[in-house]
């Protein structure tokens, strides 16, 4: 299964899922296509089209997705990598009125020079990108998380 995740951001990410059915039509995709589409308004017979999912569902449909394809939201993201999936990310652009900014280009950047992902962007043929992951082997990812709790641990004790 290929999971598509659109996050809660308010505008929509219609770009995306028209690259996605349009695979999915030509038969490239031939697995079940699972979208978490937030408040993107999508019709389709080919994607199976979930608006808002808890917690709970979301971590159980990327436990089970072979390949995350994601807007380029941090927490979308870094839930992917933590699962150890393969990702897709494509940034949401203001151009477009997908985003308030290009944040999500600043953040793409830092998890493609890390090795952590593969991108989308505008003009590519994402069936291509579906392809590299066969070979694709991304760098684990590690959260900072520890080593933060550490400094401020050992700043507070020598206070």
């Amino acid at each position: 299964m290929i999971l598509v995740v659109l996050g809660t951001h308010e505008l929509p990410f219609t770009r995306l899922l028209e690259e996605v059915e349009r695979l999915k039509r030509e038969g490239f995709i031939t697995e079940e296509v699972v979208v978490q589409a937030g408040h993107t308004k999508f019709d389709s017979n080919l994607l199976k089209i979930k608006p808002f999912v808890n917690y709970e569902v979301m971590d159980q449909l990327m436990e089970d997705a072979r390949l995350v394809i994601t807007h380029a939201g941090t927490g979308s993201v870094i839930s992917a990598l933590k699962k150890g999936k393969k990702v897709i990310a494509a940034a949401r652009l203001k151009k477009y009125g997908e985003h308030n900014d290009d944040h999500q280009l600043q953040l793409m950047s830092i998890f493609l020079e890390q090795k952590h992902i593969l991108s989308w962007g505008e003009g590519e043929d994402l069936g291509k990108i579906i392809q590299e992951t066969e070979s694709f082997e991304p760098e684990p990812f590690r959260s900072g998380k520890e080593r933060m709790f550490t400094i401020l641990s050992n700043f507070i004790k020598e206070a």
